[in-house]
């Protein structure tokens, strides 16, 4: 499948990054060096505007565009694009010392002064009535601009405010969700320490012994702030309709469960920074930021996304401000468009002279010519974009896909047990996800309530909640011929947070997956506990793996055992399982297991279920290949993340090397921390 450009008139990746003209205005000459850099850098768009409220209006009601008029009119006549940014993100300080109430209230019940960014209330009328006239001159004045691309609203969207408005908000979300208290205590179970409630006000958010008062909270916050980025888009969808909006997300930040942001963007953007530390093998970082790459393709069905942030040196604010190695950030932005992204953007375009982000990486470094290591870097990306325009809206065609859902993620967390010290759920998800990347399998992030359909094996790492007919789907999946691999602590509560009776996995799970999970034994670090694979298993999988933190102690019911523990009072006993189901079959791993052991059930999954391989033959340590493609041409990308020389087995394929033009074929050799682009011939 092929999709339209992220910019309509625009089909070529988007290359650029967040630029504040606004810091410049007393030193025009660098704005000048600036346009003259653009060329040379191989950028064509910039996010605009994005903290520049007090540069539109530094006194309420009076207004001066007058700036942002001459960058536009001069990128315009570049043939460049501006993703013009509302400013909501950091309100004027006039602002906050006027109208209070747009300042947050903090849990301990103190309203936050003046500081920092990301610290409005989301409720208050004022800041809507600010934000609604700042949105609207901005999108009556650019509407017809040629310059004007997409909108950009806010900025990393964040926190929570716990203010009376915010608090009467509260009340009236649940009293619309619930309908009766009656209701919402059956389903909260709240009859827990007398926390029956008799009136709406009285459910404070600062409790915290009700886990589903807890989990409705982080849910009401994600509802609050779709709200509030509702109210932002309105006066830009009535004036600019065709402009697609769009803001950036974190990756796998808990604080907002992204599936339902997503569904109020056009288009997907996210941040990200990863830290390449390692010496000698980055895969492992290079596997989650794939994981999160996926999972941004993923939230619009395979929609292309746009990194809308990540650093072309060091950033200011990690551990390490560890410089980029030759070959990483070209590996970077190569990496992001292998997992369906059409833009690969910078924070920043130029460094700011002060304040607390003056060391944090850019295009244009303090000494402010191109002739840079990092400029050049990016300017050899520039020219690698323009050569790669045919990958522009190629999707990719995953077989298999891994369940990653803010609700049970929240559920989980909140939940006193089993086992406090490891719950890990983004890297329990992680350790599920890098076995098929190792193995050059394309692979969806999808949340419960995704279709399954397409997709011929179903990862659910540490599934905690079940909602409403999720239970059903996996078993019309199963049923119809698709594979399940399931971990401990799936199927223990409803979304209300409630433990499901009659035996665990519960919902209906227990038939599907032929167990019966009694009882859970939290490890402790110094305990040494063994998954043993049983011999003549049906997956061919031989030998001892380590188990630690989670052993469930579960009974057959149908399913068969792969594996058994091989310590403590349950030796012996089922810890991974398979159950045929109708045409199709459901792996449960009931132990935190080693890497090797999932490499070696997934592997075999992969070749039970003929899930298709980007590369025939097997892929060295560290290196992965990924896949786009638009129904016919294929365009597969391959990646060393370790820091010497690999090479790559490419079977009988022939492949075109689109950055230099050359037939490839036999094997692929790739630089330490290098990357290639080949089509299939």
């Amino acid at each position: 499948m092929k999709y339209a450009p992220i910019i309509s008139k625009f089909p070529h990746f988007l290359h650029g990054g967040d630029y504040n003209p606004d810091q410049w205005l007393k030193h025009p000459k660098a704005i000048d060096e600036d346009f003259r850099l653009m060329d040379l850098s191989g950028c064509n768009t910039f996010s605009l505007g994005i903290f520049a409220w007090t540069s539109y209006e530094p006194e309420e009601g009076k207004f001066n565009f007058d700036w942002l008029d001459k960058i536009m009119d001069r990128l315009a006549k570049k043939g460049y694009n501006a993703i013009l940014a509302t400013p909501s993100g950091a309100r004027p300080a006039w602002m906050a010392m006027k109208y209070p109430e747009v300042r947050r209230v903090k849990r301990d019940g103190q309203r936050e002064p003046y500081h920092d960014r990301h610290n409005h209330c989301w409720t208050s009328p004022v800041y809507r009535e600010k934000v609604n006239i700042i949105n609207t001159k901005l999108a009556e004045r650019y509407k017809n601009h040629p310059a004007l691309g997409a909108w950009h609203i806010s900025n990393e969207y964040n926190g929570e405010c716990m203010c009376d408005l915010c608090l009467k908000s509260w009340y009236g979300w649940l009293e619309k969700k619930y309908k009766t208290l009656d209701n919402l205590n059956e389903r909260w179970w709240t009859y827990f320490w007398s926390h029956n409630y008799t009136a709406w006000n009285q459910i404070d958010p600062h409790d915290g012994c009700v886990d589903a008062l807890k989990l409705d909270w982080s849910r009401f916050i994600t509802w609050q702030c779709c709200d509030f980025m509702k109210h932002e888009i309105a006066p830009l969808k009535k004036l600019t309709p065709n402009a697609p909006v769009t803001t950036n997300m974190m990756g796998f930040f808990n604080g907002l469960d992204y599936w339902r942001v997503a569904e109020v963007c056009d288009v997907i953007a996210d941040d990200a920074y990863p830290s390449w530390y390692k010496p000698d093998d980055n895969s492992g970082m290079g596997s989650y930021l794939s994981m999160v790459h996926d999972m941004h393709r993923s939230f619009k069905g395979g929609k292309p996304f746009m990194l809308m942030e990540s650093c072309p040196s060091a950033t200011n604010w990690q551990q390490y401000t560890r410089l980029k190695r030759p070959g990483v950030h070209k590996r970077e932005m190569l990496q992001t468009i292998a997992h369906g992204a059409d833009g690969t953007m910078y924070f920043q375009y130029r460094k700011g002279m002060g304040s607390c982000e003056k060391f944090h990486g850019a295009v244009v470094d303090h000494v402010g010519h191109e002739n840079t290591r990092v400029f050049k870097e990016v300017a050899e990306i520039g020219k690698i974009h323009r050569k790669l325009d045919d990958v522009i809206g190629t999707s990719t065609a995953a077989e298999v896909a891994l369940v990653f859902d803010w609700d049970s993620r929240w559920a989980l967390d909140f939940s006193q047990g089993p086992t406090n010290a490891n719950k890990k759920y983004v890297e329990t998800c992680q350790s599920f996800y890098r076995p098929f990347w190792n193995s050059g399998v394309s692979i969806d992030v999808i949340e419960s309530i995704s279709s399954f359909d397409k997709y011929k094996v179903l990862v659910l790492p540490m599934l905690f909640m079940i909602k409403k007919g999720v239970a059903e789907k996996l078993t019309k999946f199963v049923s119809n011929g698709g594979t399940v691999i399931a971990s401990y602590l799936t199927g223990i509560v409803d979304e209300n947070d409630r433990c499901f009776t009659g035996g665990w996995p519960g919902c209906g799970l227990r038939k599907l997956f032929g167990i019966w999970n009694e009882e859970i034994d939290g490890i402790t670090p110094d305990d040494k506990q063994q998954v043993v694979a049983i011999k003549g298993n049906s997956l061919g999988i031989k030998g001892k793996f380590k188990a630690y933190d989670y052993c469930e102690q579960i009974h057959l019911e149908g399913a068969k055992a792969l594996a058994v523990y091989g310590k403590d009072f349950y030796a012996g006993k089922p810890a991974v399982t398979v159950n045929k189901f109708g045409k199709g079959k459901v792996y449960y791993v009931a132990a935190r297991t080693s890497d090797d052991f999932l490499k070696d059930l997934s592997t075999a999954v992969i070749s039970e279920m003929k899930v298709k391989r980007i590369l025939s033959e097997d892929l060295p340590s560290g290196v992965t290949a990924q896949m786009r493609t638009d129904g016919k041409r294929e365009f597969v990308f391959v990646f060393n993340f370790r820091s010497k020389k690999q090479k790559i087995d490419l079977g009988k394929d022939k492949f075109k090397d689109m950055l230099t033009g050359k037939t490839v074929e036999g094997r692929l050799k790739l630089e330490a921390d290098g990357s290639a682009v080949l089509e299939r011939l």
